[in-house]
């Protein structure tokens, strides 16, 4: 990634409504899946950036202990002076971790990305997870909305939703439910693509307060839907909860 674009992630992603949203949405859905399921071991964050959702999910999720794993050092330190938690420096393609530690596996906008190769990815969060263990992936949709901010944080891939169902089946994964999310703004989404130049203006950035309050509530009203069991069928990003499957 763009050490530039690292400095901006790090600087606003817990005040841009984009990521807020994300991860009340990612971590509703684990709380949810955990407190029902019997598997101990930690829950990993894998590739965590700068530490946004790692400090979101605190200490322990459900009575299971979180960590980090970070490819870029630097990224990591910041990871983990932002959340307080271990972070292991180590790419998903190959992480050092052992067998079945984990009870649960995050990934956020991480199987897109170019120095991520998905099938060794997600046969490395297989291995790593212990039978019926739980693993949340969001990740960004529609590979034709492929944007300025997916070119500067080398973002290569995105899904829809039969792909990424298909891809996680193929390596050993049980859908377990997923949608679309980021469906009410679309929209604007879809316009800002049309007219976007190649050196436009990185999408993380803060925004006028009004503007940063009605997307999340768009954002609030989406997460109440998923909760509710609800699928949204179009949007930005694509959210799948998914099982070891055994």
């Amino acid at each position: 990634m763009d050490r530039a674009e690292y400095e901006h992630m790090h600087a606003v992603e817990d005040r841009m409504w984009w990521y807020r949203g994300l991860r009340a949405l990612a971590a509703t859905l684990l709380v949810r899946a955990l407190a029902q399921s019997p598997v101990a071991g930690r829950v990993l964050d894998a590739g965590c950036g700068t530490g946004g959702m790692l400090r979101v999910l605190g200490s322990d999720v459900a009575g299971r202990a979180t960590l980090g794993l970070e490819y870029d050092t630097v990224a990591a330190a910041l990871a983990m002076a932002k959340a307080g938690r271990p972070v292991v420096a180590g790419s998903v393609n190959e992480m050092p971790l052992g067998a079945a530690t984990l009870a649960a596996y995050v990934s956020l906008d991480v199987l897109c990305h170019g120095g991520v190769d998905p099938a060794r990815a997600l046969a490395e969060a297989r291995r790593c997870l212990g039978p019926g263990a739980f693993a949340v992936f969001n990740l960004p949709a529609y590979g034709w909305l492929l944007s300025a901010h997916d070119r500067r944080v080398h973002n290569v891939r995105r899904f829809t939703r039969g792909q990424a169902h298909a891809l996680l089946r193929e390596h050993g994964f049980r859908v377990l439910r997923s949608s679309y999310w980021n469906t009410l703004l679309f929209p604007l989404m879809l316009l800002h693509r049309l007219v976007e130049r190649a050196d436009a203006e990185s999408d993380v950035r803060d925004y006028p307060r009004w503007l940063d309050a009605l997307f999340s509530a768009a954002l609030a009203v989406e997460r109440a839907a998923i909760s509710a069991g609800l699928g949204l069928p179009f949007g930005g990003s694509l959210i799948v909860v998914a099982a070891r499957d055994d």
